[in-house]
């Protein structure tokens, strides 16, 4: 079977070149980076993942997005 960029895991550079090249240039803004800027992700956690969350966030005295931004970082660490 062959790959599909948009269900296949971690799509690869170049995946999805053949999409992009359709896009219409006038529906494109290029803007300059900001490195001071900060991305919020939303995120939905229920049930017993979520009373999870809740333990640890109150057993290390942080907030559960807190606690959600270290496992970030450190799974960076760990790649």
């Amino acid at each position: 079977m062959g790959s599909n960029p948009w269900t296949d895991p971690d799509p690869k550079p170049g995946a999805f070149d053949a999409e992009l090249a359709t896009i219409d240039p006038a529906h494109v803004e290029v803007h300059e980076g900001d490195p001071d800027a900060k991305l919020r992700i939303l995120i939905s956690i229920e049930g017993e993942d979520a009373k999870r969350l809740e333990r640890i966030a109150e057993a290390q005295g942080k907030k559960p997005g807190d606690v959600v931004a270290d496992l970030l970082r450190d799974a960076e660490q760990v790649g």
